[in-house]
């Protein structure tokens, strides 16, 4: 059975075992996370749809770990000007292993 989340400002399709990094959420590992916001659950010719949300339908995940992702790096670069700036980021996200999906 696959489902489709919003969380973070994103939206993930998801199926049981699957695991995916997400933007930071609050929890240690080994915890476990339920998301109420479900856009989609089905599988084949059965599909739900909600309009935007499903009611009563939750997925749960269990919290495997939290960390950051590679640096990236942004340089602005004026020409001809003896301008030039350099910054870096590193974004925190929490990675998750899909447990169950319930309607």
């Amino acid at each position: 059975m696959d489902a489709v989340i919003k969380t973070g400002g994103k939206q993930y399709r998801v199926k049981e075992g699957l695991r995916l990094k997400v933007e930071k959420l609050s929890g240690e590992p080994g915890e476990t996370v339920e998301f109420d916001q479900v856009l989609m659950v089905g599988s084949g010719s059965d599909v739900k749809v909600g309009s935007p949300f499903l009611d009563g339908a939750k997925v749960t995940a269990t919290v495997t770990s939290q960390g950051r992702h590679k640096k990236i790096k942004i340089i602005k670069f004026k020409r001809r000007k003896h301008h030039m700036k350099q910054m870096g980021h590193r974004q925190a996200y929490t990675e998750l292993e899909i447990t169950g999906i319930s309607v």
